[in-house]
């Protein structure tokens, strides 16, 4: 039950969590495990951190189809491990250099610089979620919309500064625990991950 105290943000996430079906709470919930196995598999694949894998794979996800973020994640590790740096400066990337250049950082650092390396809110979350931190939201635009309640082209998002980005995340914290609490365990990044496949249907976003 949603007492009177519960913010708009919260109640706005949970409306959408309940259009999700049956089949879009799958594969919600199953988003952050499947992709820990990208990255354990390029991890393994290739002798390096399953931690390293995880953030070269949120380094390169700005602007970047998850398809080709796994794609690209793969062939950046593949030319660092047989060539370092040089090698990896060659592969192509559907992001922005500056995020390839973090994930080539990445794997020349040590696993405890990860997250100063990536640095921005979002992609740190990203990576934190990949690797199955529980209390971690990834507040993407399409994240921002669902708590905001309303659809709007991701150039119409406004920018979501720390305190936002803390209040939305608290929202969403807040939605797992209702649901939790009502027989329904589950995580904040899965409600992130639920509603977003559901808003995906809801709304016919492709991207």
């Amino acid at each position: 039950m949603i007492n009177t105290t519960t913010t708009i943000g919260v109640r706005n996430i949970l409306a959408v969590y309940s259009l999700a079906s049956k089949g879009e709470q799958i594969e919600g919930r199953d988003w952050y495990i499947r992709a820990n196995r990208v990255a354990a598999s390029i991890a393994s694949e290739h002798g390096i951190s399953t931690n390293k894998a995880a953030a070269v794979i949120a380094a390169l996800s700005p602007s970047n189809r998850w398809e080709r973020n796994m794609v690209d994640a793969e062939n950046l590790v593949r030319a660092f491990v047989i060539g370092g740096r040089s090698e990896a400066k060659n592969v192509k990337c559907a992001t922005y250099g500056k995020m390839k250049d973090k994930a080539i950082r990445i794997l020349e650092g040590n696993i405890s610089d990860i997250e100063t390396i990536l640095k921005g809110q979002k992609i740190t979350a990203f990576y934190r979620c990949i690797m199955g931190a529980t209390d971690t939201v990834c507040v993407d635009g399409h994240a921002y919309c669902i708590w905001f309640g309303d659809r709007m082209v991701l150039a119409d998002v406004p920018n979501i500064g720390k305190k936002m980005y803390a209040e939305i995340t608290s929202d969403y914290v807040e939605a797992a625990r209702i649901l939790t609490e009502s027989g329904n365990p589950i995580t904040c990044y899965e409600v992130q991950a639920v509603t977003w496949v559901a808003w995906r249907r809801l709304h016919g976003v492709t991207k």
